[in-house]
């Protein structure tokens, strides 16, 4: 058990964590799973490839800013409900400021080819952090072939037809419990069989 200090210091580097990521979360929601799982995963081992991969899963499935439904999780599997306060304020603190300054500077900043050339710049480096990531939180979602058949169904999906991601999401959800029951059915089977081997 952790006790006051322990606790306050834990959620004081949360906040500090969260607010660093915050500052460099460019090009969305997933840029941050990449910085989450270096800093939370293999630095801290705060949580598991495992428990990241089913943040986000979860996050992409509830309403709201999916980073910040990420920062709710992870605070409060750290450190409670506060820890969820202050996961979700240090993240969303850096984008508040910014949006600020450049809604204020919104016309300058709309006609000045710097800007556009840095924003240009910035988004082609996204690319391959969030790409690192999802290179590293395999191993903990696709087990099996036919972990890779659903991604690969569900990526074909996603990426060529119209169809809505919720749809896919809950398709996804729908197949593995199918393919659940049928494992757990079969592992009864085994049992019973083996019971009746064992008798015979």
């Amino acid at each position: 058990m952790e006790d006051r200090g322990e606790k306050r210091e834990r959620i004081k580097t949360i906040f500090c964590v969260m607010f660093k990521l915050g500052c460099f979360t460019f090009g969305g929601g997933w840029s941050i799973i990449a910085q989450m799982q270096q800093e939370f995963v293999e630095k801290r081992q705060w949580m598991t490839a495992e428990q990241l991969v089913d943040f986000t899963s979860l996050s992409r499935s509830f309403p709201g800013i999916m980073v910040i439904n990420i920062a709710v999780m992870f605070g409060y599997s750290a450190a409670g409900i506060p820890g969820a306060i202050v996961s979700a304020f240090g993240l969303s603190l850096p984008a508040i400021v910014a949006i600020g300054i450049v809604t204020f500077f919104y016309t300058t900043l709309k006609k000045n080819l710097y800007a556009e050339k840095l924003m240009n710049g910035v988004r082609s480096a996204v690319i391959p952090i969030i790409f690192s990531a999802g290179l590293k939180l395999r191993k903990a979602s696709l087990k099996g072939r036919l972990s890779w058949a659903l991604a690969g169904a569900g990526f074909l999906l996603c990426a060529f037809t119209g169809v809505n991601k919720i749809l896919v999401i809950l398709g996804g959800v729908l197949t593995g419990v199918i393919l659940w029951r049928i494992e757990t059915k079969k592992k009864e089977t085994n049992k019973k069989e083996a019971k009746k081997d064992a008798l015979s």
